[in-house]
């Protein structure tokens, strides 16, 4: 199904550190960087380095003088609590600039490969830091790194952007920043804010032309009710918008066994989501497929897995749910975290959905937030929220 695919990585991406006992640990982006490349999912794709992002690519969605709030806490280290930086989220570190930057960098040396031709799908599995807001830092997240990279797609002409967002928590900076711009549709799967931060994304966040869609679905929804939804909201939107660039973030922290969250879905559940979407890529957005990785706090379980699953499943070439992990990956496990590491690449799913068009059951409350979602939104799309 793929052509040309790079994956945009460097060692130094893993200096963005919040120091011991952060939930955001680095060794989540090394353990799957070391998993692909055992497995020789990287052997598939072109890997390419990046340059840090600079002050003007940061400022396409950032305020200045939030950038040089930055820079001053990356040399000195010292908190800028006025800028969310120095909270128990977001600890102020020395090289944070940097750090935060190089990331940007990443995510758009991806939208580059993929707008000027030169891949056709392309990802940063160390970006996807969609709560970092125009002018302070949240949620772990410093500079936004798939905002930075929608805004230099359209700077460079481009007039339609989807972006989708598998997190568990809203991506509620990517939305504030292309709230009231009917070129940027984003999308957002995620537990409902009443449970979870950042306390955002109700169906009702619709944006001026409904650009904006929020799907909040109940704790302990797993794999059949999150797979009822996304295939109940996420293709006939993006079926109807037609856009230029898919951009997609991919926190796999959706996962049963993610300690920072309730949603509980199965490895092979999201890797059916991965599938899914590269799907949509191909059929709404001539294959032009930006994507990164995101939250996910199960640093051994999980995270490199499902990180693994879709590199290869960008690649065009993925990997048989069964696949067994090699040895040398699990020794990397125990030297590096002291933890027994999974054997396989698969939780022993089958992942199967009701589809919503067969009609949908208003005491469900799964059926409940995708009608809320539907009735929110379609309408400004010309769809019917009924199925």
């Amino acid at each position: 199904m793929s052509r040309s695919v790079r994956v945009v990585w460097d060692d130094a991406l893993i200096a963005y550190d919040f120091g011991p006992g952060h939930p955001l640990a680095p060794v989540r982006v090394e353990l799957t960087m070391a998993l692909a490349r055992e497995l020789g999912v990287l052997d598939a794709v072109e890997v390419t380095g990046c340059a840090p992002a600079t002050d003007d690519e940061l400022a396409l969605v950032h305020k200045r003088d939030y950038i040089e709030a930055v820079k001053r806490v990356s040399a000195t280290g010292r908190p800028d609590l006025a800028h969310g930086l120095g909270t128990e989220d977001n600890p102020a570190f020395a090289g944070v600039h940097e750090a935060s930057a190089l990331i940007t960098g990443a995510s758009l040396a991806a939208a580059r490969a993929v707008w000027t031709g030169e891949a056709e799908h392309a990802v940063n599995v160390a970006g996807g830091l969609h709560h970092a807001m125009a002018a302070a830092a949240s949620g772990f997240c410093v500079y936004n790194d798939p905002a930075v990279a929608i805004g230099w797609l359209l700077a460079q002409g481009a007039s339609r952007i989807a972006y989708v967002d598998v997190d568990v928590h809203h991506g509620d900076g990517v939305q504030a920043m292309f709230y009231d711009d009917p070129r940027v549709l984003t999308i957002s799967l995620h537990e409902s804010p009443r449970t979870l931060f950042p306390g955002t994304g109700f169906p009702e966040e619709r944006g001026a032309e409904g650009t904006a869609v929020n799907v909040a679905l109940p704790a302990g929804c797993g794999d059949s009710g999150w797979l009822r939804a996304f295939h109940a909201v996420v293709p006939p939107l993006l079926r109807e918008f037609a856009p230029e660039v898919l951009v997609t973030q991919h926190g796999c922290d959706s996962h049963a066994l993610d300690p920072l969250a309730h949603l509980m879905l199965s490895l092979d559940g999201q890797r059916t989501a991965y599938a899914a979407l590269h799907e949509l890529a191909h059929e709404t957005a001539g294959g032009r497929w930006v994507v990164t990785g995101g939250g996910g706090y199960e640093l051994v379980q999980v995270v490199p897995r499902a990180w693994t699953h879709l590199i290869a499943e960008v690649s065009g070439h993925p990997l048989a749910p069964a696949t067994a992990t090699p040895q040398a990956w699990r020794r990397l496990v125990r030297e590096r975290t002291g933890q027994t590491p999974p054997l396989s690449l698969t939780d022993g799913r089958d992942p199967e959905f009701s589809d919503f068009s067969a009609g949908y059951d208003p005491a469900d409350p799964i059926d409940r937030a995708i009608m809320a979602t539907r009735k929110a939104v379609f309408p400004f799309h010309g769809l019917d929220p009924l199925p």
